[in-house]
């Protein structure tokens, strides 16, 4: 059987806890209980979400996770009491296509062991689609009792695996041999005696636990070595483009802001374009039959274009206009002479009075017809095709008027660090005369991201101080929909990034180290949040060095920055060519992203360095359209790359001639 998939919903019970949990996650307890319990069975927790108790926002989540088959597994805790605002189970009974009453009775025996107040609770249980469904109350002590009764003898196993329509064979034959005792300490929590044999698949790099350090325990507590695994570039960027998905659509006016949208549907002409007869020179509408001579002038200021054109007149017509009535072609004004004029007042020439035409000109000449650019009804553009700043795909909208795409991300960017100062507001550390370190990395995303029209919100610098990252995180969440933070990544006493992530918002973090140089410590994390389109928003935590934080930005935040726009998964990285090396390039062990500036040149492009490539070196982007991607150097293989080889860049500016 396959890795079972679970989602967890805390919906607590009390007024003054619940307000409270579903906008700081560090109010909820029993959630990351449950979470901690399905890893400890080596289950897969993909979804997790904090909400309000309220009966329509219970539904909605469940529905959503049913409907596109997210998870196999729900678990509900809290509201499942005789509280006024206990309303879990009339949330979900409605919902359940096949009630489990055997896993009621199964929840309520397990609590009445440990006391009678437990026959005040009110679970329900069922099946939506192919997913269970089990309401939990929301104290740690009972969600520990009712998940150790869940998991004896591989009861969710065994659910799951007919649901999905098997046979149970697969658990039964697990339980009778290799499938693992449980057993219960006094506080309800499940042991393990041996190791479980379900089949499960180990998806890297997605963290299966709390990893980071407590950072209410004293600087030596904290790890010594990283405890989340260095992947590689292609899994991050994998990692990446799996869990992010589109955020919702919005109708948009037709207007310059388009670009940068990616197209929600499929747009089809409402009209002919031309919608009538039109000329494509400026000159006269006249007939085919008209011999060449002289001609009185008529023009859309004395003739309706309703009206049949007489005879011994020709229409002065411009490019893109249409033919009046009785019309079939259009003489260039080059092909004709003026004869005469009208006059003003005071004898001053104010229009064409008669022209004499030079050729005859045949049927059609110069004459675009109906929907000869663009037919009633034809596709025009396509759904998930991206509108560039180009101009091409905003023109062919404009006819449209208003068009469905899918909304461009906003951007939360902060900077972490007792010793970061800002530039916008400078203040002088007060450390022995050291003045502190300019914040460069705020102002560099900022531009990038401004330049590649995204709306960004300045949460400015954040000094290291627990509660100030929670504050500034909570901020981040309701103001944006991806957070994207630097410094704090490492392993410093004072790194808590990580730690407020998983241990305040019940966070995910799906790597935390990198193998490649620059951006070792670069993290990516997805937070469960109410206010986000798929029911949580990520967030990006860069290496502060500020060559490491543009380099990561380029690689791994645009990327997803593409996807949330609904790009297409193809187009979502930076576009990489093949360059001509115009300097050596040492390898290391990492991939390596070298800064280059490319330039075309007669043999092709030609890569050349930027100098000093030290992580810290922010100048070693200034200039750099390119980065050389350096194949992580093998045992056997070149120290280096030498001059004239060729590699390939990732194009992050405009080539140079």
């Amino acid at each position: 059987m396959g890795a079972i998939r679970a989602g967890i919903i805390t919906a607590l019970s009390s007024k003054a806890v619940s307000d409270s949990a579903w906008l700081n996650a560090s109010a909820d307890q029993s959630g990351p209980t449950i979470r901690e319990l399905i890893e400890e069975h080596e289950y897969e927790c993909t979804r997790t979400v904090i909400v309000p108790d309220n009966e329509d926002r219970i539904r909605d989540v469940v529905k959503l996770w049913c409907d596109q088959n997210l998870v196999d597994w729900i678990i509900t805790t809290g509201g499942t009491g005789f509280g006024v605002r206990d309303i879990t189970p009339e949330a979900i009974s409605p919902l359940l296509e096949r009630e489990a009453s055997g896993i009621v009775h199964l929840l309520l025996s397990a609590s009445l062991k440990h006391t009678p107040l437990a026959a005040l609770s009110r679970p329900v249980a069922g099946t939506l689609k192919s997913t269970l469904i089990v309401t939990l109350p929301g104290s740690v002590k009972a969600v520990k009792e009712n998940m150790a009764a869940l998991f004896s003898n591989g009861l969710v196993d065994h659910a799951i695996d007919l649901i999905r329509g098997g046979s149970g064979k697969q658990v039964h034959a697990a339980m009778g041999s290799s499938h693992p005792h449980v057993s219960q300490n006094e506080g309800g929590s499940a042991h393990h005696h041996d190791h479980h044999h379900h089949g499960h698949g180990h998806k890297a790099p997605q963290a299966r636990a709390i990893l980071s350090h407590d950072p209410s325990l004293p600087a030596s507590n904290r790890h010594r070595v990283s405890p989340y695994p260095l992947i590689s570039l292609e899994q991050a960027l994998g990692t990446i483009l799996k869990e992010t998905e589109p955020l919702k659509s919005i109708n948009h006016a037709v207007t310059p802001t388009l670009a940068g949208h990616v197209l929600a549907e499929d747009v089809y002409a409402p009209q002919n374009v031309p919608p009538s007869k039109s000329t494509s020179v400026d000159g006269y509408a006249l007939r085919s039959a008209d011999q060449p001579g002289v001609y009185k002038v008529l023009t859309s200021q004395n003739h309706a274009l309703a009206d049949i054109l007489p005879e011994g007149f020709i229409f002065r017509i411009n490019t893109g206009s249409p033919l009046p009535a009785g019309a079939d072609t259009v003489i260039m004004v080059e092909d004709t002479e003026l004869v005469s004029t009208t006059e003003g007042l005071n004898g001053e020439d104010i229009d064409e009075r008669e022209v004499k035409t030079l050729v005859q000109v045949p049927a059609g000449e110069n004459v675009r017809d109906p929907g000869s650019d663009v037919h009633l009804g034809d596709l025009v553009l396509q759904r998930n095709e991206v509108i560039t700043s180009l101009g091409g795909e905003i023109g062919t909208l404009a006819f449209v008027g208003r068009k469905e795409v899918y909304r461009k991300p906003i951007i939360a960017i902060l900077s972490t660090g007792n010793e970061i100062v800002d530039l916008q507001s400078p203040q002088s550390l007060a450390s022995d005369g050291w003045g502190g370190i300019w914040d460069t990395n705020r102002p560099s995303l900022q531009a990038a991201l401004n330049g590649m029209g995204y709306s960004v919100v300045d949460l400015g610098v954040v000094p290291d101080d627990l509660e100030a990252h929670v504050q500034a995180i909570q901020k981040g969440l309701q103001s944006a929909d991806i957070l994207l933070t630097t410094g704090g990544t490492s392993m410093g006493a004072s790194d808590l990034l990580k730690p407020v992530i998983e241990r305040k918002f019940g966070g995910t973090v799906h790597f935390g180290r990198v193998a490649m140089k620059p951006g070792k410590p670069t993290t990516f994390a997805s937070i469960p949040t109410p206010e986000a389109d798929h029911g949580r928003k990520f967030m990006f935590a860069l290496p502060g060095n500020p060559a490491s934080a543009l380099v990561t930005f380029y690689v791994f935040v645009i990327p997803a920055l593409r996807k949330l726009g609904g790009w297409p998964v193809e187009k979502c990285q930076l576009p990489r060519i093949r360059v001509q090396l115009g300097n050596a390039m040492r390898l290391d062990p990492r991939t390596e992203f070298h800064r280059v500036i490319v330039r075309t040149s007669d043999n092709g492009l030609r890569a050349i360095t930027t100098g000093g490539q030290r992580s810290s070196r922010v100048a070693s982007l200034s200039g750099a359209n390119g980065l050389v991607v350096l194949p992580a150097r093998t045992e056997n293989g070149p120290e280096k790359l030498e001059v004239g080889e060729y590699a390939e860049a990732v194009i992050i500016g405009e080539l140079e001639m």
